[in-house]
Order: C-alpha cells, then structure tokens, then sequence
C-alpha cells in the first residue's frame, strides 16, 4: 500500500542497506536508548519480555520528561511545547514505578463481601487518556484508569529469572497446583532440592496469546512415561515447540547447575519430572567442537523430541564443555569489542617507567569542566575555585568599598570599549619553534628542564584604567547586587595578558635577566664563569633550563612543578637517551570529541589522487570544521607529517564542504595510527644548523600557486618546519624553487640569531640543502636575467647571504629532500621513507 502511494506522487523510496545500521546513525543511537531504558525497567522489576512494547512505550515517555544536557538542561516534552504551543499532548502524570502493583477499583454492582478491586501490574501511560494503564495477566485485560491504588514497594512479580518469559500472576495459588498434588513427605524432598528460585514457583511459557489463554492460567508440566537410567535429561513440551520455531542456533540444551542426577530427579507415582533450561553457546569455543560434543552426549531416547535446535548433554559433560557455567552471566560472558580497530591495538605503557606510566594515567584521567556550574559540584574544581577567590582577595584585586552597578563599565572583556577602559592589549608568548630549540640545546648539553606555575598569574597587572568587575556566580549572597572595583587586572579582561606581562618583564630585569630580541619571551642570565640561565614564558607556564639554575626571587607566587613532564598539551619524556615530545593525550581526546575512536586507521594524512576544489556537494557546519582544523594546526606542532595536509585543510575554513571534511577525518585516522609519535631530541657531535628547502610548483587546483617547505636541523635534531603555499603565482619551478630558498634562510637566520643570544657554538655556514639545480645557478649567477627581474629582492637578498658566507647551497637528490614531505601528499613508502629522516618515534607503539 505504500509503495503504490509512492509511485502514485513520485516518491523514490529510498532505504539503507542490510545489515549496515551506521547508515542509519542517529535513529540506531535513539533505539539503543529506548532499548535500554526498557530493558532496565523489564529488570528491576521482573516483568516478563512480553511486555516489552509497554516498557517501550513507558521508556519514552520517560525520556520526554527527564532533561538533557544537548537541551541546557531541559526536557524535550518542554522544548515541544515551546516550538508548537497550540498543539496538545499527553497531559503529565505523577510518576509510578513500573512493574508495581496496582489495584484497579471497580465500579459495577458487585455485593459488599465481593472484592472491590482487581490486582493489576502498572504498565505505562496512556498517550490518549489522562490516565494510567494497568494489566490484569490473569483476565487479559488492559485498563486505562485514574481510580487505581499503588503499592510501588512490592513488584507484581515477584521472582523472574532475566530474559525469561514467566508466569503473569505469582501470586496466584492455582500457579502452585502442581506441587499440591505431591504427598507431604515427598514436598520435604522436593524443598531440599537445589534449583533455581524461579523454578520452584513459576512455570516458564511463550508470550501469551488468545488462543493460549488456557495454558497460560493452568500451567501443567508434562510427564515422560519412563525414568531414564543414565544421568537426566529434561524436557518441556511448550519449549520444545517454541525451539521448533527459533532461529536462533546459539542456544544448547543445558541441565540444571544440581550436584548429581540424584538430586534432579523426583518421583509422583510412576511418572518424573523432567524441565528444560537454554543456555548461551560459549562463543570462545569453536561451533565445530561444540556441535561434535553435544552430538557425543546426546541420548539415545526415542521419548525426546525428533526435530529440536537444542541437543541434551548430561551435568558431567556439561562441566566440561562449560567450566564457568556456575559463574554469574556477567562474569562468564566474554567482553565485546565495538569496533574491528580498538584503541589497545595502537597504544601501548609497556615501555614506559613506572613514573611516567603512573603520570600519562594520572593525565588522562582528568577532564576539564564546561563550565562554572559543573565545576563547583566536583570537590577538586570546588577547592581550586575558592582558592582562586581567596587570591583574589589576598591580593586586595578589589578594594573593600562597594561602588553602585554600572552597567557600561562591567568587566567583561566583550563589553568593554577601546579608549575607555582598556587601549593596548598585545602581549607576547613563548615561540613553540623556540622552545624546541631548547629541548634540543637541554639534550646536547645535558642540561634539566623544570617547569613552573605562576598562581594566578593575571592579578598581578596593574591596571591604568577604572573597570568594574560583575559579582562571580554562586557569590551573590555575599556581596549583593552591586558590583566591585578593580585594583589589578583580572582573567577575561583585555588588557590582563599585557598588563602581566610587562610585570614579569619587568621582575625579570630586576633579577639580573636578559630580554631575548629574536624572541621576547625568553630571558638569559650569564653568570662570571660562563654559566647560563635560561628562562622562557608562555602566560604563566614557565620553562627553566641551563647550567646554572638558581632559585629566583619575584614579586609574585611561583609553584615549582617539578621536572618538565606536560607541558601546553605537550608530554616530554626523557631517558638518558634523550627527550621525546608527543601530543597523545591531545589526539585521544580530539578523537573521543570526534567520535572515531573506533575508526579504521590510514597510512598517510592524505590521499595522494585527491584534489580538493573549493566548491563540493554539500556543505558542512562551519564552526565545527573550524574547531577541528584549529586543534589540528596546533597538533602540527609536534608532527610535521600532517603539516602539508593541515596546511591544505585550512584553505577551506571560510567555506567547507563534505569532501573538506572528509580530508579532515582522513588526518584523523592516520592519527590513530601513530597515536604516540612525536619528536625525538637525542644528543650528537653536530654544532651546526641544517635547512632543507623544496616547493612544489603549481600544486594547488583553485589557484595554480606553489607551496613551499622548510624544516631545520638544530644541532642534529629537528628543530622548526613550515609547509605554507606561496603569495603569488610562479610562472616556473625555477621561480617557485627560488622564493621557498628564500623563505628557509630567513629562518636559518632567525635561529642563527637565537643561538647567538644564547652564546651557543655555531658552525658557519648555514647549510641550505636544495634540489634545484635551476635555482641555484640563479642564486650563484650575478647576472640579471628577464626570467629574474620579478624576484629580484629574492635574488639580491640570496647573494648577499651567500658573499656574506652565512649561507652555502648544497645540492641534494630529490629522494634526499626531507621537506618534499611538506609540499605534496605522498605514497605509503616514499611517505614512510621521510618519516624516517625526520627522527620521529612512538613510545606507546605496541610491542
């Protein structure tokens, strides 16, 4: 019927195929949830399968009223009503526990002494009633009532066995006519007997129908005619039939968990009691053997069904086969793995010290806050945010008086105004570039990295101008409505970052240090017998290294952290080996945001046949493909293997489509490969700085421009890489060669001049490493060519250096050429191959 309404509109139908439910995401997610709302309320009050369309039904209504967080803490039914206020729904009731009993107050002429209620099991809520439905399994009647009396301390079924389909009204004394039947000496015996609780008092049967209306309220057990001699089997005509109809072959027939066939077996006459239990097939054995055994152990008894899917073994070989059959189901039942690629096949501690392993668990295990509110209700949050308030008034960042509300001068950093309350607001931050020089100077010479924290490192800024500060939540009672006066800065203001910063510059100076030029973050101090101290901040993570540290006297709170272990997302590890630097903690969690935890990895970061246009299919949320390319431009930093894929992802952020974020997540599976790869500084004999230079002319598809690539060795170890498409077209690879040279001295001389500060032994000359014979001929030719006239700032600025000796060209083979992997996607090997040159390792790799 409605595919002929289809076809009538012409509607292409269209579903997702077999067997593939990740087709199908979000519904696959909602039934999961349903699904397990239902089978908690099934549980926790023992009510059997065949109620489960009501426990659905309950689950969602449950759902509709609980709030979500995807919501701001509101309930769906509210936000429903918010976006259709004229339609009605189900009106609210007071909510009862599921599975209860409920009595049911009738209304028709009955006399005094009759019963004036019948005994119902609560099973939801009608969607078109105000009113609460309740289940009478004894007549088979469904009542949609508000005259109903609850007594939600005692479930309607008592005693269920998980997963089983039982008897509707346990309370029933008919339930226990066939025990009655016994003589009261052999009730004795039957008491002493070690079986299940359910068994002694409920009878198992199918979901009740109409037509089985009788079974269900006079269950019998059937009787075989003769009693076996060998160990026992049992049997249930009503569960062999419904066998007959399962398809599910994972069950086996199992006996009873009794001591010995003794203790299974009782008499009535001339006639035993035989009982069938099913149980899960162990999947750890094979089907093979398992169906072999069962075949084995099978009895030769003409009485047993013909056509069955499960086959009887006795107790002894049930031991056998399924020693842990006496362990709970969750203990037994073996643990299941959601995805074909789990995280443990790519991580590994096994190769970390104890200390570094006790510190990356530590790590990991901690989770920042969303927000204020959330904060305040974990004790550890808690405790850092009343010492956070406790600086502040220790540090006198308001001053004691109460000023009237304000509302233009609050001090929040986007409703503040240029030239009223804040004018300068730049402040400088540690290079990252910078920092690696450091770790490979602290390798080579041996020297300890500490770390330090300045506690609240943005109130020590004097302010200049009058801002006024709004009460922080969950401190209104104590100071009112009204708002404070700021003496010294505050975090969220716009000139803090400034203001603190020119207070450490200053405290700095003031202990004897030096303010680095190349960078201004770092600070040196030289002491009489050529001993340094070298100190470089970001905000207010301090690193400390060299071969004089001394204890420094400042004029605000420092907190020693110890060795350098975590620092800006960044773990360093070091051995006397030498120090790796990693980001795996940053890609575990980029990976659990993104939900690709359990994605199939990639050899590479990019397809090397993909070219992206700037136009696609469809396109995509902005935000998010922002957010995800910005942590990847950071994660670059310490991987230089997807500096030319991140490189070409960010070109795109303005506008992005399907086919930009699918290069995205490819980057993101490669990075679940090498989890824990990252930079390797070990100590050498060289005192030299390396520079490899290439481009790769004309790569890009939108606009024909070329994309250079640097990366530098400082002192045998990589130091600084950039993978960065060129400003302008080039008309030749000789042009696009040329200006990535010119572009990889500028930074050999940026790190010629930070050594240099630091007075550190440097080889000259630089050694710029290239793979264009073209370009270097330029570069040594002092004639003017027309094919040069339009980089001839390039070309003066190249001869300069080279006359100066400051600089020498090398040729090298393009197979040589370290940066090609920073201009172009590669092929599996030749990218494994440059992986290779630039010293990176993993330390978590599975061993």
């Amino acid at each position: 019927m409605l595919s002929d309404f289809f076809r009538e509109n012409g509607i292409v139908h269209q579903s997702s195929c077999p067997n593939t439910p990740q087709q199908n995401g979000v519904a696959e997610r909602k039934n999961r949830h349903l699904l397990e709302v239902a089978r908690a309320l099934l549980f926790a009050s023992k009510v059997p399968n065949y109620l489960w369309g009501e426990a659905v039904l309950t689950a969602a209504y449950l759902i509709n009223r609980v709030p979500s967080k995807v919501l701001n803490f509101k309930t769906p039914i509210h936000i429903f009503k918010e976006c259709f206020p004229n339609d009605r729904v189900s009106n609210d009731l007071t909510l009862k526990i599921f599975g209860c009993n409920a009595f049911v107050h009738e209304h028709k002429n009955i006399s005094k002494l009759e019963p004036h209620a019948i005994k119902c099991v609560f099973v939801g809520y009608s969607p078109t009633h105000k009113g609460y439905k309740c289940f009478d399994p004894k007549n088979q009647k469904m009542f949609v009532t508000m005259d109903v009396t609850f007594f939600e301390n005692k479930p309607f079924f008592d005693t269920h066995l998980q997963g089983g389909n039982l008897n509707e009204d346990s309370s029933q004394t008919e339930d226990m006519s066939f025990f009655n039947s016994f003589q009261t000496e052999d009730m004795s015996f039957f008491n002493n007997l070690s079986l299940p609780v359910s068994q002694s008092s409920k009878t198992y049967t199918s979901a009740p129908t109409k037509n089985d209306h009788d079974s269900l309220s006079n269950p019998t057990p059937v009787m075989s005619s003769e009693l076996g001699e060998s160990e026992p089997t049992f049997s249930h005509e009503e569960n062999n039939e419904n066998l007959e109809n399962n398809d599910n072959d994972d069950l086996i027939e199992m006996p009873q968990n009794n001591e010995s066939y003794k203790d299974n077996r009782f008499e009535a006459g001339n006639k035993t009691w035989k009982e069938k239990v099913f149980v899960r097939k162990n999947h750890k054995e094979s089907d093979e053997s398992t169906s072999q055994h069962c075949h084995e152990s099978e009895p030769e008894d003409d009485q047993l069904p013909k056509k069955r899917k499960g086959k009887s073994i006795s107790v002894s070989e049930s031991r056998i086969l399924y020693p842990d059959i006496d362990d709970p189901v969750a203990v037994r039942k073996p643990v299941r793995s959601c995805t074909k690629y789990p995280l443990s096949n790519f991580i590994s501690y096994s190769n970390l010290s104890s200390s570094f392993f006790a510190f990356t668990s530590k790590l990991s295990s901690v989770e920042i806050p969303k927000n204020v509110q959330v904060a305040l209700e974990v004790p550890k949050w808690r405790e850092a945010v009343l010492e956070e308030m406790k600086a502040l008034e220790k540090n006198k960042t308001w001053n004691g008086s109460i000023e009237r509300y304000k509302a233009r001068l609050v001090a929040k950093g986007f409703t503040q105004t240029y030239g009223i309350d804040y004018s300068e607001t730049f402040a400088p931050v540690a290079k990252l570039n910078t920092i690696k020089i450091l770790l490979s100077l602290a390798a080579n010479l041996d020297w300890p990295l500490h770390q330090l924290d300045v506690k609240n490192a943005f109130l020590n800024g004097d302010l200049e101008e009058e801002v006024y500060m709004d009460i922080p939540p969950g401190f209104e009672d104590k100071f009112g409505s009204n708002v404070c006066k700021l003496n010294k800065s505050l975090y969220g203001l716009k000139q803090s970052p400034r203001a603190w910063f020119e207070k450490f510059t200053y405290s700095m100076k003031k202990q004897g240090y030096i303010q680095g030029q190349a960078d201004h973050t770092l600070f040196t101090k030289f002491s009489q017998d050529g001993k340094i101290a070298v100190l470089i901040v970001y905000v207010d993570d301090i690193v400390l290294t060299g071969d004089d540290i001394v204890e420094m006297a400042l004029d605000f709170e420092i907190k020693d952290l110890g060795s350098m272990r975590y620092f800006l997302g960044m773990e360093v590890a070091r051995s006397k080996d030498g120090i790796v630097v990693s980001q795996q903690k940053y890609i575990l969690d980029l990976l659990k945001e993104t939900g690709m935890s359990g994605c199939r990895p990639a050899d590479t970061p990019m397809d090397p046949n993909a070219k992206l246009w700037e136009e696609g299919s469809v396109p995509v949320d902005t935000g998010r493909y922002q957010r995800l390319v910005g942590k990847l431009i950071y994660l670059s930093h310490t991987r230089p293997g997807i500096a030319f894929s991140v490189s070409v992802v960010s070109q795109f952020m303005h506008s992005p489509f399907e086919e930009h974020l699918e290069a995205v997540y490819r980057i993101l599976r490669y990075l679940k490969a090498n989890l824990g790869k990252g930079l390797f500084f070990k100590k050498t004999s060289e005192r030299n700085v390396s520079i490899f230079t290439d481009a790769d002319w004309a790569g890009s598809v939108t606009g024909r421009r070329s994309t250079s690539g640097y990366c530098t060795y400082v002192w045998g170890n990589l130091g600084t890489w950039r993978s960065k498409k060129q400003g302008v077209v080039a008309r030749s690879s000789a042009e696009a060669e040329f200006r990535a040279m010119a572009q990889g001295i500028c930074e050999g001389l940026w790190i010629h001049r930070v050594l240099e500060e630091l007075k550190m032994k440097i080889e000259l000359p630089l050694k710029l490493y290239f793979d264009s014979k073209a370009a270097i001929s330029i570069a040594h030719n002092p004639v003017q060519h027309d094919r040069t006239k339009h980089i001839e700032i390039d070309r003066h600025f190249i001869k300069e250096k080279l006359d100066a000796g400051i600089i020498c060209l090398p040729f090298v083979t393009s197979s040589q050429q370290t940066a090609d992997i920073l201009t172009k996607s590669l092929a599996r090997l030749t990218f494994e191959h440059l992986i290779g040159k630039l010293d990176m390792i993993d330390i978590y790799a599975p061993t």
